[in-house]
């Protein structure tokens, strides 16, 4: 990753900060996104505890104008933009079925958001951030999905339905980009599967850090009996955008201590 210039959105939160710093560690210089200053100001100062640089740039991925003005900031200071990591996303409680409600219960204006912070918040940051790589000639677009995608699961229909859209537009775009603009530019994406963080914790865990009874179903189907780590998934990015994968475009990589492969049975 030495010399490379990586740009991750979302990247003040659980897993985009574990992108942000395992890049950093690796020698990129990384930019992170988010709509929260302080939340992002705060990492910053997290990872200068850690010896790492990385620079924070206050934006929100469904306002073209701010993320255009991104792009712009990372071209001054930086000069080039080698990664992009669409790390934002999130889920709203009325796109999720509770426990003692139904399909009828979904609040449209919140599946919508839920929507557009999935599938439009990737889109608007992956062609504002294409340009300067196809006028370099080069460039990796990494795009994070979820396992919910390939399994949709109870309740959560609007994010599920969202990251399948996210996994249908990354093979879309790889395609797009390599028939388009040459082989240099290659899109891919991660598809996590249970890991805690801030939208998800209660869901999975009461607060005594027990397990909810959700949460005991998914150990119960991940043959690996626990839940990922962030810092899991990193060699998993380093390795999509490494150079020596240049061969590889359009996939979508489970990182899911086996969840998905495995039937029940």
């Amino acid at each position: 990753m030495q010399g490379k210039v990586a740009v991750i959105t979302g990247g003040n939160g659980t897993l985009g900060s574990a992108f942000a710093k395992g890049l950093a560690e690796a020698g990129a210089t990384v930019f992170i996104l988010g709509r929260n200053a302080e939340k992002s100001a705060a990492k910053v100062r997290e990872f200068k505890t850690l010896g790492l640089t990385i620079q924070a740039i206050t934006c929100d991925v469904l306002n073209e104008a701010e993320v255009q003005a991104a792009v712009a900031t990372v071209l001054d200071q930086a000069g080039r933009v080698d990664i992009l990591i669409n790390g934002a996303g999130g889920n709203m409680p009325g796109a999720t079925i509770q426990p003692d409600q139904s399909v009828f219960d979904i609040s449209i204006d919140q599946f919508r958001q839920v929507s557009d912070l999935n599938v439009v918040g990737t889109v608007i940051p992956s062609i504002a951030f294409a340009r300067p790589m196809v006028a370099q000639g080069k460039g990796c677009i990494i795009n994070v999905s979820s396992m919910s995608a390939q399994l949709p699961l109870t309740r959560v229909v609007g994010y599920s339905a969202a990251k399948a859209a996210v996994d249908n537009f990354t093979r879309w775009l790889a395609v797009e980009m390599a028939t388009k603009y040459g082989e240099g530019i290659r899109v891919n994406a991660i598809a996590p599967g249970f890991f805690i963080a801030e939208q998800n914790r209660r869901l999975l865990l009461n607060d005594d850090d027990t397990l909810t009874a959700r949460g005991q179903t998914i150990i119960s189907q991940t043959p690996m009996k626990r839940f990922g780590h962030p810092d899991e998934l990193i060699s998993t990015i380093r390795w999509l955008c490494d150079d020596r994968s240049s061969f590889v475009t359009g996939i979508v990589v489970p990182v899911d201590g086996g969840f998905g492969a495995f039937s029940g049975v």
